[in-house]
């Protein structure tokens, strides 16, 4: 998991680089529910973030127009915007379809993220059904997605959707290669439920503001320990497991004469370890394959993945570095 948080103009940026955030998204919470931020502010907090971190833009709740979103998602690519986010409440499905491939044409060109958002109380506004988020973003040929949320009343993302729901769209949205993101008045009470669906990114406001209010600016202290809490259960210093790992398996052993591949995920996505995984095995069904995972959380998805298969989990252990390592049998 990376941390993403919110800010409104270039101070609040500079806050939030300060403390650590690996993507600083620009929005507008002073429009509508969620609007997007003139391009003079993106422009200005793109040139503040350091070119290894992310920059990224929400355009929030966009109108029922498919060329004056694609113009607004093209400026972002114009921009040099690391990712564009478009979401969707009342609207029909196909013309959130129709309008996001107007969208992924818009960033031809461009190395700009296209990502698909729907909100997890949408039902509240008689909007789209999130759960159709995987189906829309495959559909449409997203990069990745979003859950958020719109309330404002003190609800979070939890009330609208159980952790074991997110947990199987977050499983599925990374099979299918594509980025996951959870954000909606997430805190710090939140942190262990996050861990066990284990998105790839988390994106946080009002948790990393002065006061814990989202109205109040970015502090670049809050960011810094949401960002160390959230690593304390990447490296697994703080279990949200309860130690429960699955059990390696009797159905096969390291040696005799098949080979053995290495798949290291350092500084990889869980998505992207999935991905290699699946094209290993479906090439090669004769070696093992052991697979390094600095991200204790990636773990568990390279578990599900190999129960869900019908491959074997020979032996799973740390190394010297902290790095658990996982030896699979296909």
């Amino acid at each position: 998991m990376i941390l993403m948080v919110s800010v409104q103009n270039v101070d609040e940026a500079h806050e939030a680089v300060r403390g650590g955030a690996d993507i600083v998204d620009v929005k507008n919470l002073q429009e509508a529910l969620v609007g997007s931020a003139e391009p003079g502010v993106v422009g200005q907090v793109r040139e503040a973030v350091p070119p290894e971190l992310h920059a990224s833009v929400t355009l929030g709740v966009v109108p029922n127009q498919i060329g004056t979103v694609a113009m607004a998602v093209y400026t972002a690519g114009a921009l040099n915007a690391s990712s564009v986010k478009v979401g969707f409440m009342n609207t029909e499905y196909d013309a959130a379809v129709e309008t996001l491939r107007a969208s992924k044409k818009a960033l031809e060109g461009f190395d700009t993220k296209l990502i698909g958002s729907l909100f997890a109380d949408n039902l509240l506004y008689e909007g789209l059904e999130p759960r159709r988020m995987i189906e829309l973003a495959k559909d449409s040929e997203c990069d990745g997605w979003l859950i958020d949320t719109l309330t404002k009343d003190g609800r979070n993302l939890f009330d609208f959707i159980p952790e074991a729901e997110l947990r199987e769209m977050v499983f599925e949205g990374k099979q299918l290669g594509m980025s996951t993101a959870l954000s909606g008045h997430l805190k710090l009470d939140d942190l262990d439920e996050l861990a066990r669906i284990n998105p790839d990114i988390v994106g946080v406001r009002g948790a990393v503001c002065a006061k814990g209010e989202r109205t109040d600016g970015v502090y670049w202290e809050a960011v810094a320990e949401f960002k160390r809490q959230l690593e304390l259960r990447q490296t697994g210093e703080i279990d949200v497991r309860d130690g429960v790992l699955a059990p390696a398996s009797s159905n096969g052993s390291a040696n005799g004469d098949s080979g053995w591949l290495v798949i290291d995920g350092t500084g990889k996505t869980c998505a992207s370890i999935l991905a290699e995984l699946t094209v290993q095995v479906q090439q090669d069904t004769g070696s093992f394959v052991e697979v390094v995972m600095p991200d204790v959380l990636n773990t568990y998805d390279v578990i599900v993945w190999a129960e869900n298969g019908g491959h074997s989990i020979v032996t799973q252990r740390k190394d010297d570095s902290g790095s658990v390592r996982i030896l699979i049998k296909p």
